[in-house]
């Protein structure tokens, strides 16, 4: 007998089962994360709400953070696409009960990660290690560059700055004045959704970054000149190449020295000769003098420097704030380019987890080095403890973007950081010995650190880093689909990223199978 079709009937009652329960079957993962949230301390999201009073009852922030982990986990980060998921999609409408946010709900939400998800990074982490995960043994140090919710147009240099302003004032005057012709001194009228005076405080922080910036790089150069010119003054001249900033002066009083000496040697022979004393040697006149030459020929190398120098920074680009998002910054890309977002830094476990995050604004990862490393020592402690290993972290492996002598040389654990690609290790330890400029290295510490990465050890302990370091960056920005955060300004956005690393450790330990309906039924917390 023919088989015929199954019958379509949309008007049947029930084609889901009544129980939501068996909507899912039993090992989906979104029980395992409803379930995990519920073992989390969230008494942060909860005091941040409201209740009792007139009005609606609210929505539990346990459902919104489950809905959000859902969320982020399969790469949606739109508020309206996850309002119409929670009409649509099976999982995220067990997720909620059937009780639909709207997407201003799940925006407003949002908000508070700049101040809560720190807290959630860190409760999902020791909940990690009690099943099983964050071997913190062997630790990777790394950044990535993700965009701003910012147009790289948007940006203005400290002129254009001061000028939009202006504008932005006497437009603003404009208006008040308007408004009390019509309301009265003191009185205004509805508010304007387009309201402009949130974009006068963006080009106000814009600018105060600028002179913030400008006047900290001034500082920090003038008291390395004042510091090199005292100990040239005292003549103890400090090693190397004095700061731009003192190079011309420590030239000008090497030269005045030499100069003073050699009219002192030429006075004391003539007291001498007066006195009746011996007189020594007729000493040359300063133009005639090699050490007086020497000093005249390396001030006038100063002076082509300094004018070189001058010319170059009438040449560069001026820096620049966005007016759009003043926190977001231009950031070089490989391949070259550039993108206007942040710079962020990410310590990882061997074992795939991020155990210590910031989102900086910072173009490189060097004077982060230190700050990621104490986070990733207290998160380690914090591992080792709530898994009862007492394992610490105990080697830090980094890339070539974080090598300079103060991340050599500072306290924690140990660590390799790479002076170059790897293919050119072995070459450069066999050169470190005839080529090392004592100048840029006078302790040896990166030709130490060259040698040792030279070493089987040290290429094997190498070989790690891409894949502990940069994998969880892959996971986010390509799995996760997190390229670019939702919200504006550093502190906001850094929330978002801190709670997109959370879920990134959540799901690490769902797929690795540590979190199980049996483990967390387990669960020593």
């Amino acid at each position: 007998m023919a088989k015929g079709y199954r019958r379509v009937d949309r008007d049947q009652p029930f084609l889901f089962p009544p129980d939501m329960r068996q909507w899912l079957p039993g090992g989906d993962p979104v029980w395992l994360v409803i379930e995990a949230v519920s073992l989390l301390d969230t008494s942060a999201f909860h005091a941040r709400r409201e209740t009792g009073g007139a009005g609606a009852a609210g929505y539990d922030p346990d459902m919104l953070v489950t809905l959000l982990v859902r969320a982020y986990a399969n790469g949606i980060t739109s508020s309206r696409r996850i309002e119409r998921l929670c009409a649509r999609d099976v999982a995220f409408r067990v997720i909620c009960a059937g009780r639909l946010p709207d997407h201003v709900t799940i925006a407003r939400f949002r908000r508070q990660f700049a101040e809560t998800a720190a807290g959630l990074f860190a409760q999902v982490l020791v909940l990690c290690a009690r099943l099983g995960t964050g071997q913190a043994g062997t630790i990777a140090v790394d950044g990535t560059k993700i965009a701003a919710s910012a147009p790289e147009d948007a940006n203005r240099a400290e002129e254009g700055l001061r000028k939009l302003a202006a504008q932005l004032a006497a437009k603003h005057a404009a208006a008040d004045a308007e408004e009390d012709a019509l309301f009265g001194a003191g009185q205004r009228g509805d508010d304007d959704p387009g309201d402009p005076r949130t974009r006068r405080e963006r080009v106000a922080a814009a600018l105060a970054s600028l002179e913030r910036e400008r006047a900290a790089r001034e500082a920090e150069e003038l008291a390395a000149a004042e510091q090199h010119l005292q100990a040239a003054r005292a003549g103890t001249p400090q090693e190397g190449r004095p700061p731009a900033a003192a190079e011309l002066e420590a030239a000008r009083i090497r030269l005045e020295k030499e100069t003073a000496a050699c009219r002192a040697r030429i006075d004391d022979r003539e007291r001498r000769k007066a006195a009746g004393q011996p007189a020594r040697r007729r000493p040359v006149p300063p133009e005639q003098s090699s050490l007086v030459r020497r000093a005249r020929q390396k001030l006038d190398r100063a002076l082509a420097r300094d004018a070189a120098r001058q010319a170059k920074q009438e040449q560069k680009a001026p820096a620049v704030r966005n007016v759009t998002d003043p926190g977001s910054r231009l950031m070089p890309v490989r391949g070259g380019g550039f993108i206007q977002g942040y710079n962020a830094q990410n310590v990882a476990s061997s074992d795939g987890l991020l155990i210590a995050t910031r989102l900086t604004s910072d173009t490189t990862g060097t004077p982060w080095h230190e700050p990621m490393i104490s986070d990733a020592i207290a998160a380690a402690a914090a591992i080792a403890a709530a898994a009862g290993t007492g394992q610490a972290a105990g080697l830090v492996l980094a890339d070539a973007g974080y090598l300079s002598r103060a991340n050599l040389t500072c306290g924690g654990p140990d660590r390799l950081i790479a002076t170059g690609k790897h293919r050119d290790l072995e070459k450069r330890a066999r050169d470190t010995a005839g080529s090392q400029d004592g100048r840029r290295d006078p302790d040896g510490a990166a030709a130490a650190m060259t040698a040792r990465l030279a070493t089987p050890e040290g290429i094997t302990a190498c070989r790690q880093r891409g894949r502990i370091a940069e994998t969880p960056h892959g996971r986010i920005k390509h799995n996760m689909r997190l390229r670019q955060p939702s919200v504006r300004g550093l502190h906001k956005a850094a929330g978002e990223w801190t709670f997109a690393c959370a879920v990134h450790n959540l799901m690490m330990a769902i797929t690795s199978g540590h979190l199980t309906t049996w483990a967390l039924a387990t669960y020593p917390g």
